[in-house]
């Protein structure tokens, strides 16, 4: 298959741009030029979605299909997506969105059925600044405005694995790695919900070459996982020198350690945590979605890691994660 990705030398956009070589798709990036494109990419075209006629490198080509990763402004979407069904320049569109589309409270077991944010296909910048939410859900409509049965929104879960530049299991990784007691938020059988971006990338390439349409919730199925064995894994991987003092949601919070950025993936029992760890996900699954064990997520992360010295990158649109030392000391003083 001839694929375009738009955006493909990031974290996701990576993984499905090599996942895609893997198979012996033919592939072209398109990507503003500040990394390396995967190897084996054939061709590589240069354009910035933010600036006025910044697409122009994409006029006259012709691909299967193509996978945008953008997280920004609907209207570059809408742009891109116009483009690109003008003249059959592209067969279909993937779009990678998020769970996060989803509005608020989300109940445990939502399917792609549930109701979702507000937004615009035409939405700008100034409008969607601070609000992922809004933006995703503007590039959903603004992907299916132009491709209509020909699109297809991936709403993405908790994305982890090798090349994450969010900083979620990097920062428990890296934190595991100096040793010592370690607060580690529990309940120790909470279970957790993230998709490998692997699996993420494989699926949607299975998706795209069967013609699969429509909304599909991605991630790994309500107990794939739990936060002991994820962060018993980080802990034996990196050689186990840490040492886990588990500790209730109450005493966390008392403690004033922040949900998900403070302690990356945790969220404590309530509707955040139904939201990113209990979502129905049967759709995907019914069509072969594959999600490996979480020790084998970790593992490969942390060996991505030290190839790169132990510095992760990270995106400056991205608040850091993790807690400093004041705030463990606080959590290692409170009742488990």
């Amino acid at each position: 298959m001839r694929l375009l990705m738009l955006g493909g030398t990031g974290y996701v956009g990576r993984a499905v741009a090599q996942a895609a070589v893997a198979r012996g798709w033919r592939v072209t990036v398109f990507h503003r030029g500040r990394h390396a494109p995967p190897p084996g990419v054939e061709h590589v075209l240069h354009g910035d979605r933010d600036a006025e006629g910044g697409t122009a490198a994409l006029r006259g080509g012709e691909w299967d299909a193509v996978v945008d990763t953008w997280s920004g402004a609907p209207d570059a979407v809408r742009a891109s997506a116009r483009l690109l069904a003008e003249g059959g320049g592209a067969g279909r569109y993937v779009y990678i969105s998020s769970r996060s589309v989803y509005a608020g409270p989300v109940a445990a077991g939502l399917d792609e059925t549930g109701p979702v944010v507000a937004a615009s296909a035409g939405d700008t910048a100034e409008e969607t600044e601070g609000d992922y939410a809004r933006a995703k859900r503007g590039g959903e409509l603004a992907t299916c405005e132009s491709f209509g049965d020909r699109a297809l929104l991936v709403r993405a879960g908790l994305i982890l694995g090798p090349g994450e530049d969010v900083g979620r299991l990097p920062w428990w990784l890296l934190r595991m790695a100096r040793g010592g007691a370690v607060p580690a938020p529990g309940p120790r059988d909470l279970p957790i919900q993230y998709i490998d971006v692997r699996d993420l990338a494989e699926w949607v390439l299975d998706a795209t070459a069967r013609g699969l349409s429509g909304a599909y919730n991605v991630v790994s199925p309500p107990g794939h996982t739990t936060m002991g064995e994820f962060l018993e894994s980080c802990v034996r991987v990196t050689g186990g020198k840490a040492e886990l003092h588990w500790r209730s949601p109450e005493s966390v919070l008392a403690a004033g350690a922040e949900p998900w950025t403070g302690l990356p993936v945790w969220l404590p029992p309530g509707a955040d945590f139904d939201h990113m760890h209990r979502g129905d996900v049967s759709k995907a699954l019914g069509t072969g979605l594959r999600c490996r064990p979480v020790g084998e997520t970790v593992t490969d992360t942390w060996a991505w890691l030290r190839q790169l010295g132990g510095k992760a990158p990270l995106r400056p649109d991205r608040p850091l994660k993790g807690v400093d030392a004041q705030t463990e000391a606080r959590l290692l003083a409170m009742p488990a």
